[in-house]
């Protein structure tokens, strides 16, 4: 803050500024200068964040793995990547982030409506097709021996 008690850098004027500025005040223990409000603001938007990144890797798993059982014919080594990738992403992510467990039902519901659509898209099969839920608990579609068959 300045000598006036005012932020030197403006939140919505330069945010790359501010969080510099910010870090920096955290760090000396300059508590009373920091702008606790928009810090906390921040923070929960990080929070929210992991938990997208949570869904959109599952989206691309789930996508795969019903691409893989409903096109057998048309199975390729790129989509076996992907799965694979989206698993290695997805342990990794959960390891960096182990209290995302606790939402993985939620997110694998979110994600299995966005990988239908999804499917629907790139398949041109019609999304009544597919199930209606995710048949496919977190445990078996992270399972690197598990390959859905037709």
């Amino acid at each position: 803050m300045s000598p006036d008690g005012t932020n030197t850098t403006s939140y919505e004027r330069d945010f790359y500024a501010w969080a510099n500025e910010q870090a920096g005040l955290l760090r000396a223990g300059r508590l009373a200068e920091a702008d606790i409000a928009h810090i906390a603001e921040e923070i929960e938007t990080m929070g929210r964040s992991e938990k997208r990144e949570l869904v959109s890797h599952l989206t691309v798993l789930l996508l795969h793995l019903l691409k893989w059982h409903y096109q057998p014919g048309l199975r390729s080594q790129s989509w076996r990547a992907t799965i694979r990738i989206q698993r290695r992403d997805l342990t990794a992510h959960l390891d960096d982030n182990p209290s995302l467990k606790s939402v993985l039902s939620e997110a694998i519901v979110r994600a299995y409506g966005n990988a239908v659509i999804e499917a629907e898209a790139e398949t041109g099969l019609a999304e009544a097709i597919f199930p209606a839920a995710c048949k496919w608990g977190f445990e078996r579609m992270m399972d690197g021996e598990f390959w859905p068959d037709a």
